[in-house]
């Protein structure tokens, strides 16, 4: 987010060339279970109001998050554990973030209904496709990117509410990438419902049951 969405890694889509693998002990896969273990070690610094690790916290979450996807490619490491974990420990990572600020006033409750509701609607997508014989659609770059801005947009914000010139900074930066985070998370997730319309559509299509990725 400055989250079901998976597959493309370090915001763009595996490449024809990457194998996607059974394996299970990956370094990418490593990094987004340390990313989960992380979320409530977060959540425990937040509401003990130790701002400045938590601060780090985020930081590292957003760091990983990149980190994990260039590594699955570069390494030959794109598995399918690894296209649920990582989007996974996205989406956990973001709601615990986004709760814990909320309830400090760091950010406002209604930012929090807005990505809920998003979420509320993929998750009624996922249904109705798992209804009509289909697997989760195919990632898109939107979804991503958003999830991205997302990450970046919370330590700045928290970053923002210690004051003084920095925090006028950060305070500017991090609404920026919140609200383009926000539009493309919307705009990703008006994308996938357009696509399940359309396969939904296709009464007994013969590439209904395929396996696809889940969306971010």
């Amino acid at each position: 987010m400055c989250g079901v969405e998976q597959g493309e890694r370090g915001g763009r889509a595996v490449a024809e060339r990457d194998v996607v693998s059974d394996r299970v002990l990956t370094v990418p896969n490593a990094i987004s279970l340390v990313r989960l273990l992380m979320v409530p070690v977060f959540a425990v610094l937040i509401v003990a109001g130790h701002d400045g690790w938590a601060l780090v916290v985020l930081a590292g979450s957003g760091a990983s998050d990149w980190l994990d996807g260039v590594l699955a490619r570069r390494l030959g490491q794109v598995s399918r554990l690894g296209q649920v974990l990582d989007p996974a420990a996205d989406r956990l990572f973001i709601f615990v973030t986004l709760l814990g600020l909320a309830a400090r006033g760091v950010v406002p409750w209604w930012l929090v209904a807005v990505l809920l509701a998003r979420e509320a609607m993929l998750l009624v997508m996922l249904v109705v496709l798992a209804r009509h014989g289909y697997g989760p659609l195919q990632v898109h770059l939107a979804g991503k990117a958003g999830t991205f801005a997302l990450l970046y947009a919370f330590p700045l914000l928290l970053l923002a509410h210690w004051g003084g010139i920095v925090g006028d900074l950060a305070s500017v930066l991090g609404w920026a990438c919140a609200w383009w985070g926000v539009a493309l998370y919307w705009f990703a997730g008006a994308l996938y419902v357009r696509q399940a319309w359309v396969l939904v559509g296709r009464r007994g299509g013969a590439d209904a049951g395929e396996p696809r990725t889940v969306a971010v």
